[in-house]
């Protein structure tokens, strides 16, 4: 039998404090060693909030798989951002090139439905309307009918 514990953890330095010292304390496992471990697995998400899944076998040992941060923490990292727009119908916070939203989509590749870099860029843009951030000096609506419409198939290949 497996237990599994599932947590939002700050990337490299997640603490035996809450969420994950109460859910792991009941399951008898050694909270120091899953705490390291999930630290050891995070730390290239420094700054970033990480979802992990703690899965502890009936003798006790542990396995930990890290999933990959929001899209919105991705994009906030990559533009370097603290936070995004307190208002991102009329306050734009950063801009972003077509690059660096490939890259994203790539980072996040195993979680998108987009079979295509075309079509997980599209979702990438999806999520820089709630940001608060343009692609290529546009607004990401009209970002995405461009992309739609052919104007980047020579970049989104």
């Amino acid at each position: 039998m497996v237990d599994t514990v599932e947590a939002l953890v700050d990337g490299g330095r997640a603490s035996a404090g809450p969420p994950l010292g109460p859910a792991l304390g009941p399951k008898g496992v050694n909270i120091g060693q899953v705490i390291a471990k999930i630290n050891e697995k995070t730390k290239a998400f420094s700054g970033m909030k990480v979802p992990v899944k703690i899965l502890i076998n009936s003798d006790k040992t542990f396995d930990i798989k890290v999933g990959t941060p929001p899209m919105s923490a991705l994009v906030k990292s990559e533009l370097g951002l603290a936070s995004g727009s307190s208002n991102a119908k009329t306050t734009k916070v950063a801009d972003m090139t077509i690059a660096q939203a490939k890259k994203i989509a790539e980072m996040k590749q195993d979680s998108l439905l987009g079979a295509t870099v075309k079509a997980r860029v599209l979702e990438v843009s999806g999520n820089c309307v709630s940001v608060g951030v343009t692609i290529d000096g546009k607004d990401p609506k009209v970002f995405q009918k461009d992309v739609k419409a052919g104007l980047y198939d020579d970049q989104l290949q």
